[in-house]
């Protein structure tokens, strides 16, 4: 008898619970591999990533790439994030590709094939998904993340300006776009346990707190947190933002920690004074 594998959610909690409530992006833009010494090549973009991994892959909960700077690359690109993503989840991190898909039908499927798919060269834990042609036009990801023991994190309150223009605007039955896709994703974690493996993007930038819905932020699954740093957030922002909810929190770190660079012990430092703060006010992690 095939035993099922343990759903993303579970792996998740037991990560943060063990290494700390901190995922840290793995952003090779141009501007950084400058700051680093290196070149805006392949060769400078393999160095970055492999050094990021070497630091932070044994010690923190979920390294976030994003496709996009490996994209740019090409096809080399893409070998060293595959590479990337390999190593990592070698070493124990859960990787969360960052990489924001959202179509429909076979192509959705295909998507979700790439980066979800057993033997995928990009298998990733769990990616980012757009539900801005409808939630459910994600079932292909939903059901393979289900059946594979994966996750997804679904694009709902984002830490950028622009994302109000869309968010903010109300569905047929007067409900916010954002606080729908958490409807949704509530209903699709219900009676998981310990966590959810459908969780939300709500970015710790949101300037009010979570009242104003059925439930607030809490959705029964995990809600990566973008803005902590650069964008103007802090850790002492996460309870306000999120209430009741902000234990389920796994707050995503880029720049604050990737500018420290590109020291292995450095790098380290950085991510544990993180993960440090950033546990004082989730309650989560060690």
């Amino acid at each position: 008898m095939t035993t099922a594998p343990e759903p993303f959610g579970a792996r998740l909690r037991r990560a943060m619970n063990t290494r700390g409530p901190l995922c840290v992006g793995i952003d090779p833009h141009a501007a950084l591999l400058a700051d680093w010494g290196l070149g805006d090549d392949v060769a400078g973009l393999e160095r970055f990533t492999h050094t990021v991994v070497e630091a932070l892959a044994d010690r923190v909960a979920v390294l976030k790439p994003q496709s996009a700077f490996f994209e740019r690359f090409g096809s080399r690109g893409i070998a060293v994030l595959e590479r990337a993503v390999a190593d990592a989840r070698d070493a124990g991190a859960l990787v969360l590709m960052d990489a924001k898909r959202g179509d429909i039908g076979s192509t959705m499927a295909a998507y979700a094939a790439a980066f979800l798919g057993p033997g995928a060269p990009l298998r990733s834990d769990a990616v980012t998904l757009s539900p801005y042609l409808g939630f459910d036009a994600l079932r292909p990801a939903l059901d393979l993340a289900a059946a594979t023991g994966s996750g997804v994190f679904v694009l709902a309150l984002t830490s950028n300006p622009e994302g109000p223009e869309v968010q903010s605007a109300v569905t047929a039955d007067g409900t916010p776009l954002g606080r729908h896709v958490l409807d949704r994703l509530r209903a699709e974690n219900a009676g998981a346990a310990p966590l959810g493996s459908y969780g939300a993007v709500v970015g710790a930038t949101l300037a009010a707190g979570p009242g104003g819905g059925p439930g607030g932020l809490a959705i029964n699954g995990p809600l990566l947190a973008p803005g902590i740093g650069a964008q103007g957030a802090t850790a002492a922002d996460l309870p306000r933002v999120f209430g009741d909810a902000v234990g389920d929190v796994l707050p995503s770190v880029s720049r604050g920690v990737l500018r420290h660079g590109p020291g292995v012990a450095a790098l380290r430092d950085a991510a544990a004074r993180e993960a440090g703060e950033i546990a004082q006010f989730t309650g989560a992690g060690a």
